[in-house]
């Protein structure tokens, strides 16, 4: 048996391909939780409406999340994640901050959660403890660099997910936390 890189490229294949379905279908499942949280909010939605609208079977979605709230927590994640590539892709600080800062303030799952399900978003926001808080704040950190800043634009941005603002009042706002 040979150990050149062509030997391994078939096991390499076979792998990439499998993972790349299992983010396929994790990001789908995530996709379809928010758009039945925007349409109905948390406390009517169901693992099988999640399997449903996902377009997967029960049992696929039971291999990626075990209940509801693990579903919940994975849909936490990426969302964080996604809005804070789409920020790093912005050319300043004050963009960057007003760029986050629409994406929460304009996110319809999270108006809905605001609407029907607020005591949720309490519990959520007022631990500020964990890995996807100490995330957040090395992003932001990366971003913005003086810890003060940090902690003021992390406040700034959580009050945001109670009482949205309009884009202008976004921009404003991050300028006047940035200069």
């Amino acid at each position: 048996m040979s150990f050149t890189d062509s030997s391994i490229a078939p096991i390499d294949e076979p792998y990439h391909r499998q993972m790349t379905s299992y983010r396929r279908t994790r990001s789908a499942i995530l996709e379809a939780t928010r758009t039945l949280i925007a349409m109905h909010g948390l406390q009517l939605m169901s693992m099988i409406e999640i399997a449903d609208t996902a377009e997967v079977s029960r049992a696929t979605l039971y291999n990626h999340f075990r209940n509801k709230e693990s579903v919940l927590a994975g849909l936490l994640e990426y969302e964080v994640a996604r809005i804070l590539e789409l920020a790093s892709n912005e050319r300043s600080l004050d963009q960057t901050l007003a760029r986050i800062s629409i994406e929460i303030s304009s996110d319809s799952a999270l108006a809905t959660i605001r609407a029907t399900d607020p005591a949720v978003l309490t519990q959520i926001l007022s631990s500020g403890a964990g890995p996807l808080w100490e995330q957040i704040r090395a992003s932001l950190a990366q971003a913005l660099g003086a810890p003060n800043t940090v902690e003021l634009a992390l406040r700034w941005l959580i009050g945001q997910v109670l009482q949205p603002l309009t884009p202008d009042e976004s921009r404003q706002q991050a300028r006047a936390i940035t200069s």
